[in-house]
């Protein structure tokens, strides 16, 4: 069965994959010091239920980060893979998937690097091999240059991070930010958000939609959506911190990405000293979901 924290619309999912990825959701209440507006960070915190996913085991740790406005079921093709081979885990990140929103909370990068160091030190508090996609790359770079110990290997999957800020953070003022946050609710404009990211349009089902969606039902989705864009989000990172990266990293872009562009691979190829880039051919934005195979043998083959 499901986790009862999940949303009902959660019994919607058809595909085997999701629905196995969905079931081993946990939850683990964290205390977090430093995220309210209200709460400084010298005070007892804030006990965040954070949702994640673990299995496998031996190998060196792999921790994978979702993009913006998802959640750990994006995972739910490239985990498997790569929990058969490795102890693998996936987190949803402050202010995303089905995580806690508490009132109150600055939902801003800074917050996120604060909360994911918290569940790292609680339940791994070893080097991992961080995986980041999308965001999650910018958020994965964030954490490695904050906390480089708690980082062996990085592995970039068509990553943000070199270019900054977010077109909504102008309309986030009321009304306007009630307004572009149901505009992302949108089915219909999720599912042309949906159709750009693949290269393969067959991949784009109602299990696909539904996984993409299912935490938009979660209590304060609306509130954490418009504090984090009003932050500006992940800026760009200067060329000195790529740079400061010293940890060996992979960078796995689709040579279709639609998102992004294919542009920013060879510049972050460039900038961090320890990189290699591996092209997924004929694939979008999401090669853990459009070429999960050859993604995950890439990362085992980088992790070995």
């Amino acid at each position: 069965m499901f986790p009862s924290f999940l949303p009902t619309a959660v019994g919607q999912l058809t595909e085997p994959t999701s629905i196995a990825l969905a079931q081993s959701i946990q939850r683990q209440e964290l205390m977090v010091s430093g995220l309210s507006q209200k709460i400084s960070a010298s005070s007892a915190g804030e006990s965040i239920g954070t949702t994640f996913v673990n299995q496998g085991s031996g190998g060196t740790p792999i921790l994978l980060i979702h993009g913006f406005d998802s959640s750990v079921l994006e995972f739910r093709r490239l985990l498997p893979l790569l929990a058969a081979k490795s102890e693998t885990w996936a987190v949803d990140l402050l202010g995303f998937g089905f995580t806690d929103r508490l009132p109150g909370i600055d939902y801003s990068p800074q917050s996120i690097k604060t909360h994911l160091y918290a569940f790292w030190q609680k339940l791994i508090n070893r080097p991992v091999i961080l995986v980041g996609a999308s965001m999650g790359g910018a958020a994965a770079i964030d954490f490695t240059l904050t906390y480089p110990d708690a980082v062996e290997k990085l592995v970039l999957m068509d990553s943000a991070g070199l270019k900054g800020g977010s077109p909504l953070a102008k309309l986030m003022f009321p009304p306007l930010d009630s307004w572009a946050t149901e505009f992302l609710r949108n089915p219909k404009v999720r599912e042309k958000i949906c159709r750009t990211a693949y290269k393969n349009s067959d991949l784009i089902n109602a299990d696909a939609l539904c996984c993409g969606d299912l935490h938009l039902q979660s209590s304060n989705w609306h509130q954490a959506l418009i504090s984090f864009t009003k932050s500006g989000g992940y800026t760009a990172f200067k060329l000195q911190q790529l740079r400061d990266i010293r940890q060996q990293t992979l960078i796995l872009w689709g040579d279709r990405d639609k998102i992004l562009g294919t542009g920013d691979a060879k510049k972050f190829s460039l900038a961090i000293p320890r990189s290699k880039l591996i092209w997924i051919e004929d694939c979008g934005h999401l090669p853990h979901l459009e070429q999960a195979n050859i993604t995950a043998q890439h990362i085992l083959n980088f992790c070995a």
